[in-house]
């Protein structure tokens, strides 16, 4: 079972959305992608982080960042990708989506529609649980201190003693799948050092090639 990272497609809507009050020229588009990219990194980061304890970027080592969450650099990256966003794809994709529409009748493109968003909205909420269960997995088959580590020991045992349960894990979200969908992911223990989990998993490559070290 693969799974979508859906803060790129969530971002991709927003900018698009949001941004259509910009588009005068690309000065301002790139400057309303800058702002609103960089609010939603922060949200999605800063909510990740309350929620499900993890963190799925860390830009502290990157110059002007805020609280490791957003940085200069990826910052302007948003605001470049809002100008190709508005310029060329959404464009591209309104007239093919126009072209389909044409040849369907408005209740078939109704149902389909709802089925796309169900369907995305469905892998989102199966794709936070799968990361849940595999960072209780992984705190608790490496002993990490965490801050909440007796709710990840009662959901460890429980998990446990469900056999279909710990079936479909392993199956579907073992620790190969889950570090080459999320390579990045990181926890934070205790003592606030950061733990990158792929560093408990060194013979399970990503699946791209490393310019950055950690």
């Amino acid at each position: 079972m693969d799974h979508f990272c859906g803060i790129y497609g969530i971002g991709a809507v927003i900018l698009i959305v949001s941004c259509q009050h910009f588009d005068k020229n690309n000065i301002t588009l790139f400057l309303g992608g800058y702002a609103i990219g960089s609010i939603t990194e922060y949200l999605t980061s800063f909510l990740v982080e309350v929620i499900m304890h993890a963190k799925w970027w860390d830009y502290s080592n990157n110059i002007l960042n805020v609280n490791g969450r957003v940085c200069l650099l990826y910052s302007v990256f948003w605001g470049i990708l809002t100008i190709f966003l508005i310029r060329k794809f959404n464009p591209f994709i309104d007239t093919i989506l126009d072209k389909i529409a044409t040849k369907l009748s408005p209740k078939i493109v109704k149902i389909a529609l709802t089925f796309i968003v169900l369907f995305l909205s469905l892998d989102c909420l199966l794709t936070c649980y799968a990361q849940d269960i595999f960072i209780t997995r992984m705190v608790i088959e490496n002993n990490i201190e965490v801050y909440d580590i007796q709710k990840r020991e009662e959901r460890y045992q429980k998990l446990q003693e469900k056999d279909f349960l710990i079936n479909f894990v392993n199956n579907h979200w073992d620790n190969e799948k889950m570090i080459q969908t999320f390579p990045n992911m990181k926890i934070e223990d205790i003592h606030n050092n950061i733990i990158y989990l792929d560093s408990l998993l060194p013979e399970i490559q990503p699946y791209y090639i490393k310019i950055f070290e950690k």
